[in-house]
C-alpha cells in the first residue's frame, strides 16, 4: 500500500503524495489563504514552517502558547482578528481545534500521524491536514496531504507538479541508506558515533542555537519577490535540501515499509509515553493524553541543555528544540504574541523525550529538576 493510500484509509479524505511535509504545508496556505491575509500559528515550531509562511506571502500571527503542552491557547485569541490557523500539535499533543471553528484551520499533523481526537485521527478536522513520513515513520523523507474533495485534490497535485524538481536515483538510494544507518544506529546503541559522523561529513545544517541563522537583511531583501517559493528556497531547505525533488520507486517503497512499521510500534511507543508520564517534570499536557502513541513527550527541565548533552552521551539524540520563540527569532518579521514570556519560558525548559527509548534515557532523565514556575505562576496542570 502506497504512502498516500495508507494516509487515505486512515483519514477516509483524499490525499496528494508530496516529496516532503514542507512543501504540502506551502501548497495548502497558498490554495486555501489569499496574500495579505492574517495566519495565526505557534511561536514553537520549526524554522522552515515560519519561511513557508513568508514565502506564501501571508502575516504570521503569533499566538499565545499553553504551558500545558506548548499549543495555541486558544481562550485567549481574539478569533476576529485572523483569517486563518495553523496548528502545530506539538509532539503530538493536539491542538484545540474544536475552538477554531469558523476560521479556515491547516493542520500541520508531522508531529500527530497517530493521535486522535475522541477517535477521530488529526489531520481530519481543518480544511487540509499535511502528514510527515520522516517523522513517526523515519522514512528521511516523503509527506501526505489530506484533504476533503477530489476536486482539491485535483488541483493541489497540479499545483504540486508546477514546483517539483527532478529527482534522481542516487539521491533516493542516499536517503535510504542514511535512514537505514540512523534507525540501525539507535537499535545497536551507537547514535554517539553516528551522530560524530554525521558532524564530520557535514550532514548537520550549521545553527544559531538550535535555530537556522536567520540573516534578516538577506531576507528582507527577498521577500519583496514573494509570495513564491523560490523566493525563500534557500531558508526553507534548510536540513533537507530536496524538499521539492520527486521521489522515485525506491523512496516511495521504503516509506510505505516504514510506515507499515507504525501499528507494530504502537505498544512500545505507548508503554513509554506511560513510564515518562510517571515523572514529575512531565508536560501537564500529556496526562490529559497517556493513551496516544505521542512522536515525543516533553518534559520541563531546570538545566534542559545540560540534559540534552546527557542524553547525547548515552546514545539518545533529541532534536525537535525550538528555541527562541519566533517572535524573539524573527521578531521584525512576525506580529509579536501578546505573552510572549510564556512561550520564551517553555522554548527555554522543554526536552522532548523519543518514548521508543524511554528505558534508555530513564537513568538521566529520572533525576532532572524540574523547570522554575512559568510566568506568573500559571499553573501547569490542568483542574481535576
Amino acid at each position: 500500500m502506497s504512502p498516500e493510500q495508507a494516509l487515505a484509509a486512515r483519514t477516509g479524505r483524499e490525499t496528494v503524495y508530496l516529496p516532503s511535509n514542507r512543501l504540502g504545508l506551502f501548497l495548502a496556505l497558498r490554495h486555501w489563504c489569499t496574500p495579505g491575509q492574517r495566519l495565526l500559528m505557534s511561536p514553537i515550531s520549526a524554522d522552515e514552517i515560519l519561511f513557508l509562511v513568508l514565502a506564501a506571502g501571508l502575516i504570521p500571527v503569533i499566538a499565545p502558547i499553553s504551558v500545558l503542552d506548548g499549543n495555541i491557547e486558544m481562550a485567549r485569541v481574539l478569533l476576529g482578528t485572523v483569517d486563518a490557523v495553523l496548528t502545530t500539535n506539538l509532539y503530538g499533543l493536539p491542538d484545540e481545534v474544536s475552538a477554531m471553528a469558523g476560521l479556515v484551520v491547516i493542520e500541520d499533523v508531522a508531529h500527530a500521524a497517530e493521535t486522535s481526537i475522541d477517535g477521530r485521527p488529526l489531520g481530519t478536522f481543518g480544511v487540509a491536514g499535511v502528514f510527515s513520513l520522516s517523522k513517526h515513520a523515519g522514512a528521511g523523507s516523503g509527506g501526505v496531504l489530506a484533504v476533503e474533495s477530489a476536486a482539491d485534490r485535483r488541483a493541489l497535485e497540479h499545483e504540486r507538479d508546477l514546483l517539483l524538481q527532478p529527482g534522481a536515483l542516487r539521491r533516493d538510494l542516499l536517503g535510504v541508506a542514511t535512514s537505514t544507518g540512523r534507525h540501525l544506529a539507535l537499535r545497536l546503541d551507537m547514535a554517539r558515533p553516528a551522530m560524530r559522523l554525521a558532524r564530520t561529513l557535514g550532514f548537520e545544517e550549521p545553527r544559531d542555537g538550535y535555530r537556522i541563522a536567520l540573516r534578516p537583511g538577506d531576507l528582507r531583501a527577498v521577500l519583496a519577490e514573494a509570495p513564491g517559493l523560490p523566493a525563500l528556497d534557500a531558508w526553507i531547505r534548510a536540513d533537507l535540501h530536496d524538499y521539492r525533488s520527486s521521489r522515485g520507486a525506491v523512496a516511495r517503497w521504503y516509506q510505505s515499509r516504514r510506515l507499515a512499521r507504525l501499528p507494530k510500534d504502537r505498544a512500545a511507543r505507548l508503554a513509554g509515553v506511560a513510564r515518562l508520564a510517571e515523572l514529575p517534570t512531565v508536560a501537564g499536557g500529556v496526562l490529559d493524553h497517556v493513551d496516544q502513541p505521542l512522536f515525543r513527550v516533553p518534559l520541563l527541565v531546570a538545566e534542559r541543555d545540560a540534559a540534552v548533552a546527557a542524553l547525547a552521551r548515552r546514545g539518545v539524540p533529541t532534536g525537535y528544540l525550538y528555541d527562541p520563540p519566533y517572535d524573539d527569532y524573527a521578531e521584525h518579521f512576525v506580529e509579536p504574541s501578546p505573552d510572549r514570556e510564556t512561550a520564551r519560558w517553555w522554548a527555554r525548559h522543554v526536552l522532548p523525550v523519543d518514548p521508543m527509548y524511554a528505558e534508555r534515557a530513564l537513568p538521566i532523565v529520572e533525576s532532572l529538576q524540574p523547570a522554575p514556575p512559568p510566568p506568573g505562576d500559571r499553573l501547569l496542570r490542568r483542574a481535576a
